[in-house]
């Protein structure tokens, strides 16, 4: 596969905002969207395995994140403009081309907002999305106001530790292996971004959308792993699935909020060419 330098291409938002992302293969753009603490380069090898199965597997840093620029002030809006310019972007000079989109957590909920906004995608797939349905740990008090002052403090360690304890429930232990390694240096870095995940969610109301859930008109495939353990990240997954007219929903084997590549890569080809 080519290697990551040839590949990296940027586009522009209707905001000025500069999005990076990299492109893998050719045919129907299929597009994955990350959540809390993602760049591209998270999600580089399902973009190629894409590429390898007759799409366009493109991977991009959301506005604030790794090579994109970022323009406030923010909204939920702007980053659906930022996918609608990447579909331009990644499909150009194949017009007529079918495009797709892969939602992981908060990503899926970018995705869904984006599709109910208009954005022109054909079908889409997500990938446990964490609404706060039933059985959900309550969003800590102030959540956005404490995300602010430990930005300002600088304290992207705090920020880390606050998500994922508080908003997502893990316990301490869980994130005590995670310390120290490359995964937790690319989270610190990308901490001041944790916002934008709230926004996409639906800020100070994160329960199921059902009314923009119902208005979708395409084909959502809403997957979960049978591998996390925390009983409402898979829970949602069959809500949003039965909240869509033509949603659809999926376990797949996988580990805690992921699926393996060698089974979501055909799952989700098999999706949308169906």
């Amino acid at each position: 596969m080519t290697d990551e330098q040839s590949t990296t291409r940027s586009t522009t938002s209707a905001d000025g905002t500069t999005i990076a992302y990299e492109a893998y293969g050719s045919g129907p753009v299929a597009v994955i969207v990350g959540g809390a603490f993602c760049d591209r380069g998270v999600f580089r090898e399902l973009a190629q395995a894409l590429g390898e199965d007759g799409f366009t597997g493109v991977t991009y840093d959301r506005r604030g994140r790794g090579d994109s620029t970022n323009t406030l002030p923010y909204a939920a809006e702007r980053e659906y403009e930022d996918l609608a310019a990447l579909l331009g972007a990644a499909g150009s000079g194949t017009p007529g081309l079918s495009a797709f989109a892969h939602g992981v957590s908060s990503g899926g909920a970018l995705v869904l907002g984006a599709v109910a906004a208009g954005v022109p995608i054909v079908r889409a797939s997500v990938l446990e999305v964490p609404y706060r349905i039933e059985g959900a740990p309550p969003e800590p008090p102030d959540y956005i106001a404490t995300l602010s002052r430990l930005g300002a403090e600088g304290d992207h360690e705090g920020i880390v530790h606050l998500f994922h304890t508080q908003v997502i429930g893990l316990p301490e232990e869980m994130l005590d292996w995670m310390r120290g390694t490359s995964m937790w240096d690319a989270m610190l870095d990308l901490a001041p971004t944790l916002a934008y995940d709230w926004y996409v969610l639906g800020g100070s109301d994160q329960s199921l959308p059902t009314q923009l859930l119902g208005s979708i008109a395409i084909p959502v495939l809403s997957i979960n792993s049978v591998g996390t353990q925390i009983p409402f990240l898979r829970e949602a997954a069959a809500k949003v699935a039965a909240a869509i007219p033509q949603g659809r929903h999926a376990a797949l084997r996988g580990g805690f909020h992921d699926v393996p590549i060698p089974i979501l890569a055909p799952a989700l080809a098999d999706f949308y060419r169906s």
